[in-house]
């Protein structure tokens, strides 16, 4: 490309759209089955065809996108596979309430005409977060995106079914499920938010038969009360063993129930007596399942009651008919009592509607079978966790897992490829939709009428978007893959049934070798954003006022593994400012005729300062790549903008300038050179984490013959190495940030200029003076150098390695005026410090304070201390103030 002159002002609006355009149409995010290539791949999470591209995909995008372009850099042959998730409760629910709008529901619609509206949506909104993703730069192959109900995705979620049924792992029965009256449908355990809530336990009487006794229980859902089949004690429990065995009086109800003996009662909770309704809760269903009882649903599936519940309470809502069922025992003089008790709620994950335990007839896998290999596989190391405190959570979740409800009772998803004859009876699970009856022969043959859960089909997508069950080249190249990055709340939704579903149907293959649990992305406070906090940050907002870049970076440099990132618009304002710096470095280079030069060896560096330089990038190179493989962005981020701001565009340039402005035309051209080819190792390892910006320099700051998405990546070089110039270049900027330091503590006026001094210097440190006397004087404000033996009064003394320097600032700013200054200071920064070590001591805060409260606490707390050793260095390291 042509070189062209950059802007004054960086302005990322006027080609970020324009480089991801180009390319996207010239195909550089495309990958292609190569034998002579290591393949590298990555599957995107799907996000749901309903959603908005939020923080925490912001984030989970950009690591991403930082691994597949580092790869692609690196030479492996690279695929992104992108795609949508079908998101069957919510999709549903969203065009339900599109409905709702024009005053009409899906039972207005026959279910093939409601799938109909709701393709419809698709096709006008599906995009929408694709276009979202796209802004943050991402390159995906978008030449092969897939949608979960897709015609080859679909085959394949009917492929697995049928053969896990043909394997024995699936199967439907009764069961108590998590079921949502809102939603109409049954919710896996994952799918499940437990809130903790300000509930009550309400004591009521159950007489015993014949006798004037009765057993006290305590319930928090006194509704279900009227499916009641049984009481239950522990067996060792002496208040109630001459009890056992005995018949009790259902209150209201008036049937006759028995008072059961179980182990899993607890002697020491509530009474020691549990009321059992094996249709309505988890516990008591295996309870009555031991005891042969009796199991009886007395609600609807919206959660009204239903005529088992009697004709008192039948069609009133589960907690209208709470209030009436104590009113009524309160009359019939059964009622005892009502207690405050705080407990754990289970409320439904997409409309927060309070769970109910209901029982139903459902179709589950059976996990433990595929459980095995999965936790074999993350013991041995096949399948590795960063960081590694989340392999402890996956496997005590796989030891514990249960089997899974696959079924849903809505519309929009893949339907259940199982059909039942209406005149025979056959049950029949089939590829390919039948016609008749295999058995029988019957055209009078209907299919199941629900869905799979959503995360069935996404629990194949690593290889069915590869063409599985079909053995395509691309599935044979590409899988296994590389790398999942994904959030820790889907570990169990999605992670660990890929593991399961891979060793299953892939030969035993696992779809990846490692597992990235990104950071959760808060507000600046530590609180998780949500809609009702008002504390969303939006990042589309701010990549239109900062650009995709600057949040990119942003969100690279605050990914530490195992911290939550705590996000404020500051920060991306601030990062923006390093993009805007390196612009401007560009524009120094360009301004000055620093062009890369054909067959330049930064090897044969003369001068001391390319020499550093040189040695510089190559060491950031290293300490990049090994943060990347290690999975540490942040200190991949640290390193980059280290080198980039701090050691090229505020030391490097500037060291540059005496040459640059000087006369030596032999110095000029190397540093030229050298600058060039610095600055070009800057875009190249900086254009994972900001592709925008990097493409638009690499192109407007030389004639270049191809993209920089595309160029190799710059890997350290041993060779480039010189530790010698290193230690002098550093030492000369540590120098002149001790003494620009030591001006700014004590309020040196900046045009200020005097005399300094230095003593016990021994003869390196001395060559290092005369060598870059030029470079301190001008950076550090210092008219001038010499040595002495003697430290004046009122000076102030700055100590690099063996020796100090000292700045006469007598005369200039009052001493002893600044010294009491110091001391006060110190002394307020000392009792801050006291103040949150008392509260951190205290144990009642630490232990009731949420998490993120103390945390802050403890920023708060080094930042005093970093601020109070700053002071104390100038009073006493730095050098003694000496009045």
């Amino acid at each position: 490309m042509n070189q062209e002159e950059l802007p004054k002002v960086y302005n990322p609006k006027d080609f970020e759209d324009k480089w991801y355009q180009f390319w996207q149409d010239q195909g550089y995010f495309h990958a292609k089955a190569d034998p002579q290539k290591t393949p590298y791949t990555i599957v995107i999470p799907p996000p749901n065809v309903t959603a908005q591209l939020h923080m925490g995909h912001g984030l989970n995008d950009t690591i991403q996108d930082i691994l597949i372009r580092w790869k692609r850099m690196c030479g492996d042959n690279v695929l992104w596979m992108p795609g949508t998730d079908h998101a069957g409760i919510a999709t549903q629910n969203v065009v339900e309430k599109k409905l709702h709008r024009e005053g009409k529901s899906r039972h207005d619609f026959s279910r093939e005409d409601f799938i109909h509206k709701v393709w419809e949506w698709k096709e006008e909104y599906g995009s929408i977060i694709i276009d979202q993703i796209k802004k943050m730069g991402c390159s995906c192959d978008w030449e092969r995106e897939r949608f979960t109900m897709d015609e080859g995705l679909s085959k394949a979620v009917r492929e697995v079914f049928v053969r896990f049924y043909e394997d024995g792992l699936i199967y439907k029965g009764k069961y108590i499920v998590n079921w949502c009256p809102r939603c109409g449908t049954a919710l896996s355990s994952e799918e499940v938010d437990h809130e903790d809530i300000n509930g009550f336990f309400y004591h009521i009487k159950y007489p015993v038969k014949g006798e004037n006794r009765y057993i006290e229980i305590a319930t928090t859902r006194p509704e279900t009360m009227l499916g009641d089949t049984a009481v239950a004690v522990n067996p060792e429990d002496e208040r109630y063993k001459d009890l056992i065995g005995k018949t009790l009086i259902l209150p209201l109800v008036n049937r006759e129930i028995p008072l059961v003996a179980d182990d899993y009662t607890r002697m020491d909770f509530g009474t020691g007596a549990v009321k059992v309704t094996p249709a309505h809760d988890p516990n008591d269903f295996l309870i009555g399942k031991r005891h042969d009882l009796p199991q009886i649903n007395v609600m609807n599936p919206d959660g009204t009651m239903n005529h088992e519940a009697g004709e008192s309470y039948e069609g009133l809502d589960r907690f209208a008919c709470r209030d009436k069922v104590i009113d009524d025992l309160a009359k019939a003089g059964l009622f005892i009592k009502k207690e405050g008790h705080h407990h754990s709620v289970g409320h439904c994950y997409r409309c927060n509607t309070i769970i109910e335990p209901y029982l139903s007839d459902q179709w589950f896998v059976s996990m433990k079978p595929l459980a095995k290999g999965a936790i074999q596989v993350v013991k041995n190391g096949k399948v590795t966790f960063h960081p590694d405190r989340w392999k402890k959570v996956y496997l005590h979740w796989m030891d514990n897992i249960e089997d899974w409800c696959i079924s849903r009772q809505i519309w929009w998803g893949h339907r259940i490829p199982v059909w039942n004859c209406l005149d025979c009876g056959q049950i029949m699970v089939l590829r390919d939709d039948p016609d008749h009856c295999t058995e029988c022969k019957s055209s009078r043959i209907q299919q199941d009428k629900d869905v799979l859960d959503t995360w069935f089909s996404s629990m194949l997508w690593p290889f069915s978007t590869l063409g599985w069950p079909k053995e395509s080249d691309d599935l044979k190249y590409f899988y296994p893959t590389s790398v999942l990055s994904t959030a820790p709340e889907i570990i169990f939704f999605w992670v660990a049934r890929m593991i399961m579903g891979g060793l299953h149907f892939m030969d035993g293959e696992v779809p990846f070798h490692t597992v990235y649990i990104h950071a959760l992305v808060r507000d600046e406070q530590g609180r998780k954003m949500s809609k009702s906090k008002g504390n969303i940050i939006d990042p589309l907002e701010l990549i239109d006022k900062y650009g995709a870049d600057s949040l990119r970076f942003t969100l690279a440099a605050m990914a530490a593994q195992g911290r939550d990132i705590k996000l404020a618009e500051g920060r991306v304002e601030g990062y923006r400012n390093f993009v805007t710096k390196l612009w401007n470095a560009a524009r120094f280079c360009q301004m000055n005729e620093c062009l890369p030069v054909d067959g330049f060896d930064p090897k044969s560096c003369q001068l001391t300062l390319n020499r550093w330089i040189v040695s510089k990038a190559s060491e950031t190179a290293g300490r990049v790549a090994a943060a990347l493989d290690a999975y540490k962005f942040n200190e991949a981020a640290g390193a980059l903008y280290q080198f980039t701001w701090g050691t090229f565009c505020d030391w490097y340039v500037e060291f540059t300038k005496p040459i640059l402005y000087g006369e030596d035309d032999a110095a000029k051209a190397e540093t030229r050179a050298a600058a060039a080819w610095a600055l070009d190792r800057i875009l190249i390892l900086l254009h994972p984490f900001t592709p925008f910006v990097t493409e638009e320099l690499w192109g407007k700051t030389a004639a270049r013959s191809g993209m920089l998405i595309r160029e190799p990546w710059f890997a350290a070089d041993d060779s480039l190495n010189a530790p010698g110039a290193e230690q002098e270049m550093d030492w000369v900027v540590r120098l002149i940030s001790e003494i620009r330091s030591v001006r700014a503590e004590m309020n040196v006026p900046p045009g200020a200029k005097f005399r300094a001094f230095f003593k016990d210097a021994n003869d390196v440190t001395k060559a290092r003076i005369e060598a870059h006397a030029g470079l301190v004087l001008q950076l550090a404000r210092i008219e001038g150098f010499e040595e002495t033996q003697e430290v004046a009064a009122g000076s102030v003394q700055a100590v690099v390695d063996e020796a100090a320097f000292i700045l006469p600032l007598s005369g200039v700013i009052d001493v002893a005026a600044e010294k009491a200054r110091l001391e006060k200071e110190i002394a307020k920064l000392d009792g801050e410090i006291a103040k949150h070590d008392r509260k951190l001591a205290n144990e009642k805060f630490t232990a009731k304070a949420p998490p993120a409260v103390v945390e802050t606490e403890r920023e708060r707390r080094g930042e005093s201390k970093g601020r109070s050793k700053g002071r104390a260095m100038t009073r006493a390291h730095r050098g003694s103030v000496s009045a």
